[in-house]
């Protein structure tokens, strides 16, 4: 009886494993049959995209304003508008660029890459050997609101088609007037009040003023602990801003041929200037080596030690937006004229980022992907990504309101951008934000950033805009010149970028060691650096 009894239970328990195993195995098949199956579109240009829902791996670069993009609110309203729930993988905004490199080079790709930085080097690259699909036939086959846009805007479409005739990726679209003269010098106006000292707008002012807010106390605390002027590594690092004054600091164009600032005498004289003020501690030394968030934490200080700091915004060195605060008490110096008469203001067209949103060969359901991303092409969408939730962070503008262009307005921001939250994605994902858009937001008191920068911008920059002909318009290269880019470019800017650090710091003697460093770039093919750019350059403009 108990030999039974054993059996019994034994066999018992076979059959439970049995059917576990059973049920194990119907998941996987299911789940196998649901990722190669023929998905269920629902018809173009609507909601939700399929009529079960899929899952996209979609690897992003963490932002700095986003809380966590998996239980973010416009996440979770997009998954359920569109029926697609997003995997996310996010890598560190830190060293991207390599993070980004691992992956591509590993046999496990997300189905989706979407804001990375892929120079378009590697956009033509890997899209030549496959790993990046071309998008030409699912933007026909399957595009509403992207196909209705780029038949509207050719520029866009000329812009995202590579050499061999593909599209690689689908365009993040921000024509942000204030962006396109982005780089700016911000200063405390407050104590050039209390000091009696005007706006500079020399080299030899601008000095005059460091060496005023760093000896005469303007923050009335008795000690000497004013910064008069920082940055950081992260964005724009020294020389940037303060170049200008001796240079065009950015690659230009001058009669017809391609040209490098860092190799002109010029340079050398503006790396001096710099270097002059570091020696008299009138920037601060951290700014050759701090990160972004370092150099908010000065720009935070309870007791006001920051002078001046560079950025696109007040945002950049300290917490700012809305109404109130100190970040208003900062405002924009225009460019400063050199001992030689230039002055000219930092300068870029708006351009489509071109490589924002990738489909890899291993996405299973490239048509999906495409449907989502095209979503982002509706006004509301973009808004609910860029602002949050409607009618509490946004609202559609009513009859009477006037957009910050002086035309009617489109839409009103109702809550400040630039803290930390987990309501929007912070301009991120493949919004489309024209420059009609943008300057169709109300102006008000209570949200008053968009309106200041294109104040600021208008009044101060344009007046120094260079010409269009000398700025480098965006190129793509052909594979072979491709891959001769990824080989140089990056060796050359990092080496540029430490020279320009040790000479403003002291640790290598400009006037010794220039020559050194023109023969190392030399060695390092900047000839052919350039050679690259000037027949991509030639090929589409002559």
């Amino acid at each position: 009886m108990r030999k039974f009894k054993l059996f019994t239970v034994i066999f018992v328990l076979l059959g439970l494993l049995s059917i576990l195993v059973a049920c194990s195995s119907d998941e996987k098949t299911t789940g196998e049959k649901e990722d190669n199956e023929e998905i269920k579109l629902t018809e173009p240009g609507t909601f939700p995209i399929t009529e079960e829902k899929v899952t996209l791996r979609v690897l992003v670069p963490a932002h700095p304003l986003v809380e966590d993009y998996k239980t973010n609110k416009f996440t979770k309203w997009y998954e359920e508008k569109t029926n697609v729930h997003i995997e996310w993988e996010v890598i560190p905004s830190q060293n991207a660029e390599e993070k980004l490199n691992l992956v591509l080079s590993s046999d496990d790709l997300p189905d989706v890459i979407m804001n990375s930085p892929v120079t378009l080097s590697q956009l033509m690259i890997y899209g030549s050997q496959g790993m990046f699909l071309p998008l030409n036939d699912l933007i026909q086959d399957f595009g509403t609101d992207v196909k209705n846009f780029l038949d509207e805007r050719k520029d866009v479409l000329d812009s995202i088609t590579a050499p061999d005739g593909n599209i690689y990726s689908l365009p993040y679209i921000n024509e942000c007037y204030h962006c396109t003269m982005a780089q700016k010098l911000w200063i405390y106006q407050p104590w050039l009040d209390d000091l009696g000292l005007e706006t500079p707008e020399t080299t030899e002012e601008f000095y005059q003023v460091l060496k005023a807010f760093k000896e005469q106390d303007p923050n009335k605390n008795g000690k000497q602990d004013e910064i008069p002027i920082a940055g950081n590594k992260d964005l724009w690092p020294f020389p940037s801003y303060l170049m200008d004054p001796f240079i065009y600091n950015q690659m230009y164009v001058e009669n017809g041929k391609i040209e490098v600032p860092y190799t002109k005498p010029e340079w050398r004289e503006g790396l001096k200037y710099i270097q002059q003020l570091y020696e008299e501690g009138l920037m601060a030394k951290e700014s050759l080596t701090q990160d972004q968030d370092q150099l908010k934490r000065l720009g935070n200080s309870k007791e006001t030690i920051l002078g001046m700091a560079m950025g696109y915004w007040q945002g950049d060195f300290m917490t700012a937006g809305g109404n109130s605060g100190k970040w208003l008490d900062y405002v924009a110096v225009p460019p400063l004229e050199g001992p030689n008469g230039n002055r000219v203001s930092w300068y870029q067209p708006p351009v489509p980022g071109r490589a924002s949103f990738i489909i890899t060969n291993q996405a299973k359901h490239p048509e999906v992907a495409l449907r989502w991303a095209e979503g982002f092409y509706q006004e509301e969408v973009t808004l609910r990504a860029e602002a949050g939730e409607m009618d509490k962070d946004w609202r559609w503008a009513k009859e009477g309101e006037v957009g910050i262009n002086g035309k009617p307005a489109k839409w009103v921001r109702l809550n400040s951008y630039g803290e930390v939250q987990n309501t929007h994605w912070a301009q991120q994902g493949p919004v489309i934000r024209t420059d009609e858009f943008r300057l169709s937001e109300m102006a008000t008191d209570e949200q008053p950033l968009e309106a200041l920068l294109y104040k600021e911008t208008k009044e101060k920059y344009e007046p120094y805009k260079p010409d269009e002909d000398m700025i480098v318009p965006p190129l793509y290269f052909n594979e072979e010149q491709s891959a001769e880019l990824a080989e140089i470019e990056s060796t050359i800017q990092n080496f540029v970028d430490e020279s320009n650090a040790r000479f403003i710091s002291g640790d290598d003697d400009i006037e010794k060691g220039w020559d050194k460093f023109l023969e190392t770039l030399e060695g390092m093919n900047l000839d052919r650096y350039i050679e690259i750019y000037q027949e991509a350059y030639d090929s589409k403009y002559k």
